[in-house]
């Protein structure tokens, strides 16, 4: 049980923090109607806990080399324990939305965390055995996500997608107090308090705005300030990482296109390809009328395909270039995306399966490939750096693809249905409007703003994947050719052996 123990309360939590990025997609209809929310409100429940994540994950993983990753890790898995009673027992949707976004936080504190308490636990051959298993739960929880979400939906009822958290948190907890040793970064460290406050503020004001553009206009006082506050924060990040001797993010990468390509393909990617689901299966339950486990099983394939794929294709695609099975996973997703734009009136959940099909075969494409190729663009002493900003940016991605894609679908509704029904429609409401708008009406505005949403998916994958291709390229064929004379390998990976594994760490 020693052997194994670290492993097991690791991946614990690693499953639990992952699922909850998705298990609460097929609830959004349930939630929407208990908490009387509206679609920003249901919008905010996903992207406040992908923003947290995405904006603290590098602040906290410095925090945790310096005060303790298992501390960090406790105290992370604790945090999210009380955030997800907080989330079950929402009377509101502010509620809902603020105890969300506390248990990105604690995930952030549990995710930076994982892969360097596996990298002081294992060695050798252990290590690779222990980060197969890890890889393997990461993927099955976001393949399981909807799946367990539509279940417990459609059973207890939407709060347990939370509570069902304590127990399991509990139980990782106790392992890792008792199984896993505490380790610690280089003496000296620091910790960015700055950096991490400014780009929390850029992450968090822009995705407001782009929310409130869609929900008051683009011209409208409250998008006008997000995206000045969002500029100005990012101006601030700006300054402080030129000036601290230890930054979050070492601004002369961005200077090399192909780690500049890495993090669009990241940004594109989580965007494109998850950044419409949570809208398709609003529109399977309420529009359609699944049920939630049936509305799950509808999005399986893109779950599964990606999956299978990433699998394979880290065996049969050993050697190709990394930016090409990026690039091409990118264009795969894109035309996923165009595939799904064909809804209208009549359209039954079937017309969907090609679109989800083609997006998972990309999805599996991209996702074991994206940190690799980050590794490969940048020098071995910034390998632990560009393993977290891939993440950073991958989770950043997603929140931006949900609130740009929920505007677009609620501003093609807007033409057919008009402002105050279209976001009654769109946010899981589409039942209330019985009687006051034609069901025929209803599902032809439905259908086109999924169209429209799917569309711009499909446009920012194919940008994406062009971008990959162009710019992820170094001379000697570092980037290029994750397996030429300069690349990392599995034989001689760089970096230290906890910057290895944040950077392992990305590719799931």
């Amino acid at each position: 049980m020693r052997t194994w123990g670290p492993l097991a309360a690791v991946s614990l939590g690693t499953f639990m923090l992952l699922l909850d990025v998705t298990i609460v997609i097929v609830a959004l209809p349930d939630m929407a109607g208990a908490l009387n929310a509206s679609l920003s409100d249901l919008q905010w429940v996903i992207d406040g806990y992908a923003l947290a994540l995405a904006a603290l994950l590098l602040g906290v993983g410095a925090a945790a080399d310096v005060f303790g990753r298992r501390r960090l890790n406790v105290i992370g898995t604790a945090l999210f324990a009380a955030a997800s009673l907080g989330c079950g027992l929402a009377s509101n949707a502010d509620l809902l939305v603020a105890a969300r976004a506390v248990q990105g936080l604690g995930a952030a504190a549990m995710l930076a965390t994982t892969l360097p308490l596996l990298g002081a636990a294992y060695q050798g051959r252990d290590r690779s055995a222990a980060l197969g298993v890890w890889g393997a739960v990461s993927g099955a929880s976001a393949a399981l996500g909807p799946i367990v979400g539509g279940l417990l939906t459609e059973g207890p009822g939407w709060r347990w997608i939370f509570f069902v958290n304590l127990p399991v948190s509990v139980a990782s907890i106790w392992l890792t107090l008792r199984l896993v040793p505490e380790s610690r970064g280089p003496a000296g460290r620091r910790v960015d308090w700055a950096g991490t406050a400014a780009f929390a503020c850029f992450a968090g004001a822009g995705t407001y705005g782009v929310l409130r553009g869609g929900a008051d206009g683009w011209a409208s006082a409250a998008a006008g300030t997000s995206f000045a506050v969002s500029a100005l924060a990012l101006l601030c990040f700006v300054l402080v990482e030129r000036r601290v001797a230890q930054p979050l993010l070492d601004l002369r990468l961005l200077r090399k296109p192909a780690f500049t390509g890495v993090l669009i393909g990241a940004v594109g990617y989580n965007g494109a390809a998850f950044g419409v689901v949570p809208y398709l299966s609003i529109w399977l339950q309420t529009v359609l009328g699944m049920s939630p486990v049936r509305g799950s099983l509808v999005l399986l394939p893109l779950a599964a395909t990606s999956f299978v794929v990433a699998l394979l294709a880290g065996r049969l695609l050993h050697g190709v270039a990394p930016r090409l099975i990026i690039g091409v996973g990118l264009l795969l997703i894109g035309a996923g995306g165009l595939c799904m734009a064909v809804l209208d009136a009549g359209s039954s959940w079937g017309t969907l399966a090609p679109g989800l099909t083609l997006t998972g075969v990309g999805a599996g494409l991209v996702a074991p490939g994206l940190a690799g190729a980050a590794l490969a663009a940048v020098p071995p002493a910034n390998a632990g750096m560009a393993g977290g900003a891939v993440n950073t940016f991958r989770q950043l991605g997603y929140a931006i693809g949900v609130a740009l894609f929920g505007t677009v679908l609620t501003a093609r509704m807007q033409d057919s249905l008009g402002h105050d029904a279209a976001h009654t429609a769109a946010g899981g409401g589409a039942a209330a409007l019985h009687g006051a708008v034609p069901e025929h009406a209803v599902r032809a505005a439905f259908a086109s703003g999924l169209n429209g949403a799917s569309l711009a998916a499909g446009v920012a994958g194919l940008v994406a994947g062009v971008l990959v291709l162009v710019m992820v390229r170094a001379p000697g064929g570092r980037a290029g050719n994750a397996g030429g004379p300069e690349a990392p390998s599995a034989d001689r990976p760089a970096g230290t052996p906890q910057e290895q594994l944040r950077v392992q760490g990305a590719t799931r």
